[in-house]
């Protein structure tokens, strides 16, 4: 049985790790809601450039011709994927379910007898993937979130793919992130961003009316000007920064809702060991108090 000592110890220990739970559940908290208005405000736009390269990329006859961003190489030998983690942990699952579907995915291609690249973006990633995947890992971004993701760090990521595609150092490069839905509920999401291909309607989440302006659209002949192919140089480039900053905005809010989510379940978890720890404590103190007064009764019926 332990001493009074160590459970008085032992409760000191658990209230200061309940107060620290507490604030980072409301630090995260305050960071979540500006994290998830910047995440659905980013979305419209991105699925709007999405849709529109696509009915460009639609009006292409020759797809030989058209830029190398949305060709492709023709083959799928190596495939690029970019993991999206965070650089602080006390997330819950947020990185574990990243990690489990690239590791999924790497055996998959792998197993078809083509070679994986993986360009990680935060540390967590890392400490999950090394381990299994150190001969894959090219190179770890870290700190791409301080205070908050910037565009200017999307397009400089951006620009690293697209100078390793143009060195013909992979065929294909998908990023995967976890997609916000809500404070408890992340969505690993994968997204082909070489060669382009727009994300499915599903994913989309469209509304009516957009889906009903999109119908309409689809018997219009359009000319364009300038030509489809300049339209596509200029704007493929542009629309992977978007994606990748998407994919950061989308992974930092969802970041902010699992952290307050654990935080929030230790919390409570922690009040439940303190309200145990208390019972055994007047428990013990209990039994140390009816032994003293046993032995002094016997004591004093010996005399």
């Amino acid at each position: 049985m332990a001493n009074l000592k160590d459970l008085r110890v032992r409760i000191t220990s658990v209230k200061s790790t309940q107060r620290i739970t507490s604030a980072m559940k409301m630090v995260a908290a305050a960071k979540l809601r500006r994290a998830q208005e910047q995440a659905i405000a980013a979305r419209p736009y991105a699925e709007r450039m999405e849709r529109m390269l696509g009915s460009v990329a639609e009006s292409i006859n020759d797809i030989s011709s058209a830029p190398p961003l949305l060709a492709g190489t023709g083959k799928s030998d190596v495939q690029l994927i970019v993991v999206m983690t965070t650089d602080r942990g006390l997330c819950g699952g947020f990185n574990t379910n990243i990690a489990r579907w690239t590791r999924r995915q790497v055996r998959t291609i792998v197993s078809e007898g083509k070679e994986v690249k993986l360009l990680i973006v935060g540390r967590k990633g890392l400490g999950l993937l090394r381990s299994e995947f150190s001969d894959k890992i090219i190179d770890t971004i870290e700190d791409t979130a301080k205070p908050a993701p910037g565009f200017d760090v999307a397009a400089s990521i951006a620009s690293r793919i697209t100078t390793m595609y143009e060195n013909n150092e992979f065929d294909i490069c998908t990023i995967v992130y976890n997609r916000f839905e809500s404070a408890l509920s992340q969505i690993v999401t994968p997204q082909q961003l070489i060669p382009f291909a727009p994300t499915s309607s599903e994913s989309l989440q469209s509304s009516e009316n957009d889906a009903s302006i999109k119908n309409v659209g689809m018997n219009v002949a359009y000319d364009y000007e300038p030509e489809e192919n300049a339209i596509l140089t200029d704007l493929l480039p542009r629309n992977m920064s978007i994606q990748v900053y998407r994919a950061m905005l989308e992974s930092f809010a969802s970041e902010q809702g699992a952290r307050m989510a654990a935080m929030d379940n230790a919390t409570r978890n922690a009040g439940d060991l303190i309200d145990q720890l208390t019972i055994n404590y007047n428990r013990t103190r209990q039994a140390f108090i009816t032994k003293e007064l046993i032995e002094i009764i016997s004591g004093a019926e010996a005399l």
